[in-house]
């Protein structure tokens, strides 16, 4: 921003105006109540506790030091993050790791005012390590069910398949679960699927997905993040998602944009993650405020928050500042939030009452 005066058409650098102002908007941010929709819970690992994990279970991990991970998250693509995701992982092997992971998560949640979260989590991933599929329930539920009592933090689980595997695989790691499905029904409500999405078309889980939906279970699908606008064509018209994940390449496919608005099919868009993986070179380019400005129903989250630098108020705050998106906008954000959650109308409607008070101020 250049401003006037002076006579090199500028003023003092140190403007006092400007830092309340900024606070102001961060303020007004922290307040806003949200619910995050797009959130991978192993990525929520932070080096710390990485590095915590590895000592507790005695497994050494290619990095010298904290700082060493974090020089690693200079990602080229989506599967360079991958291949550091996969490995940090590998320091979760007890229903304790999966709790004090998600425990930690909850702690940021609520520091960003995040009042619901539905919240995925890979089974593969650990499963073909020998991690029991009951404990990697137990320790995330765990967690979540403790929130829930301490303060009223709402969430629910899906459970997501690697589409870098065979579709036998996802039938496999579904049925494993079903037996757990009474215990975890107050949380586990919905099945997604991530993973490397080039060359993994939604067409390929096209019968594990109906499975999913015979059983009554919700659909959710990673599409149009690096995959193509056909991508979210064939996660809505083959998997019946009721929300995409990402989807931010939809804008190339006119056609498509018209179909996402009539329907107000959510997009669980994750900026942070995208300027992370090299989607957009810079924040300013990202379209999340076109989406948003053509009608389409856009949430902002934080995806993978440990390894792309933020959570829920950073994602935000960088596409306030970035896009110069106005209050109003800001609370439509908040407010689609909740309404694309698999939530009762009972349970939503006081957060949105919250969310609409806050333009009345």
């Amino acid at each position: 921003m250049t401003l006037g005066g002076g006579a090199h058409g500028r003023i003092n650098p140190f403007n006092v105006t400007a830092k309340p102002i900024m606070s102001d908007l961060h303020e007004f941010i922290r307040r806003l109540p949200k619910a995050e929709l797009h959130l991978h819970i192993e990525g929520s690992l932070e080096p710390e506790m990485m590095f915590d994990l590895a000592q507790r279970n005695g497994i050494a991990l290619p990095y010298a030091s904290v700082d060493a991970v974090r020089a690693a998250y200079n990602f080229s693509d989506l599967q360079s993050f991958l291949d550091l995701y996969y490995a940090g992982a590998a320091v979760l092997r007890t229903a304790r790791d999966f709790h004090d992971l998600t425990a930690a998560y909850v702690r940021r949640a609520r520091a960003d005012n995040v009042r619901h979260v539905e919240l995925f989590f890979d089974p593969q991933t650990h499963t073909e390590r020998g991690v029991p599929l009951a404990d990697v329930f137990a320790g995330i539920a765990g967690a979540l069910r403790e929130a829930k009592a301490e303060d009223g933090f709402s969430s629910r689980l899906i459970l997501c398949f690697l589409r870098h595997l065979p579709e036998a695989d996802a039938f496999a790691t579904l049925e494993a679960a079903l037996p757990l499905r009474d215990e975890y029904a107050d949380l586990w409500i919905g099945v997604g699927l991530d993973s490397g999405e080039v060359g993994n078309p939604p067409e390929k889980f096209a019968g594990v997905f109906a499975r999913a939906r015979e059983l009554g279970l919700r659909v959710v699908a990673h599409a149009g993040e690096e995959g193509p606008p056909a991508y979210v064509r064939g996660a809505l018209d083959t998997l019946r998602a009721e929300r995409i994940d990402h989807g931010v390449r939809a804008e190339e496919d006119a056609s498509l944009m018209r179909r996402l608005k009539e329907s107000q099919t959510p997009l669980t868009v994750c900026p942070l993650s995208n300027l992370k993986l090299k989607g957009v070179d810079d924040m300013r380019d990202h379209n999340l405020a076109r989406l948003l400005r053509a009608g389409l129903c856009v949430t902002v989250n934080s995806d993978d928050p440990a390894y792309f630098g933020g959570y829920m108020n950073a994602n935000f705050i960088a596409v306030a500042e970035a896009l110069s998106l106005s209050r109003e906008e800001l609370v439509t954000l908040a407010r689609n939030s909740f309404l694309a959650a698999f939530v009762s109308d009972a349970e939503r409607q006081p957060w949105l009452d919250e969310i609409d008070a806050m333009l009345r101020r």
